[in-house]
């Protein structure tokens, strides 16, 4: 009986995972480089967005100047009606890993005299995280009021029962609203930080980008944190206590 004889493969075959390796693998680099293109495109064209999100808000203040920070986020200072001076700045929150980044539009209105009043604060939903916060370096803690969300109030020990009882109402009435992350009262001025806009999820879960919906910071947004910053330097009247040394500026 004769042997069979198997022939060998023929270079052609050899060849098929060879050229569908090397496809895959230019398919892979092609893909991995668009990614990356466009995820630096995408972000340079955040930063020339972020310019312009408060000129609008520019409107409201008089003798207004718009600067912007190394993130390119714009800082308005200018003053209201009666000659205060007013910063209106944005803060791009991304130190909670487990959820979006949030933009807070943080308002200080600074007083034309060093009034003699404590420094009082509150904050909300604290996780420890917000290096914005005056709250955290005031040294007394304070009972806060019964609120819907956690509430942190803080002071530096000079306030009276009258007042922290005066303060903890309007902060009640203030934290109403879940959109109010801190509220403060110093020497100084005074300071409100406000949700603005909440970190697109797809550009943050995919691409690791921070990025918000809008082109522009509502007028209406801004003229009422102006209002709650006015109504709390408005809260404690001039008293014979000495001048703390926490600054809302």
């Amino acid at each position: 009986m004769a042997a069979r004889t198997i022939a060998p493969p023929s270079s052609q075959n050899e060849a098929l995972p060879m050229i569908t390796t090397l496809a895959f693998s230019a398919f892979v680099a092609f893909s991995c480089g668009w990614i990356g293109m466009r995820a630096v495109r995408e972000h340079r064209d955040a930063l020339a967005e972020r310019r312009g999100l408060l000129d609008d808000a520019a409107k409201l203040l008089r003798n207004a100047r718009i600067a912007f920070g190394p993130d390119q986020f714009p800082v308005l200072v200018g003053e209201i009606s009666d000659g205060r001076r007013a910063k209106i700045e944005l803060i791009a929150d991304t130190m909670v890993t487990r959820r979006l980044p949030q933009l807070w539009l943080r308002v200080t209105l600074s007083e034309t005299r060093e009034c003699m009043r404590p420094t009082i604060g509150a904050l909300a939903r604290p996780t420890g995280a917000e290096y914005y916060s005056l709250v955290h370096d005031m040294p007394e803690w304070m009972s806060p009021p019964e609120t819907d969300a956690s509430l942190l109030m803080r002071g530096d020990g000079r306030a009276t029962a009258w007042q922290i009882e005066r303060g903890s109402a309007l902060f009640k009435s203030l934290f109403a609203d879940p959109r109010v992350k801190e509220a403060v009262i110093t020497a100084r001025g005074t300071r409100i930080i406000r949700q603005a806009a909440q970190g697109e999820p797809g550009a943050h879960k995919v691409l690791r980008q921070v990025r918000f919906p809008l082109t522009s910071i509502p007028t209406e947004l801004v003229g009422l944190a102006i209002a709650e910053a006015g109504a709390l330097s408005a809260l404690l009247v001039d008293d014979d206590i000495v001048a703390p040394v926490y600054e809302a500026a």
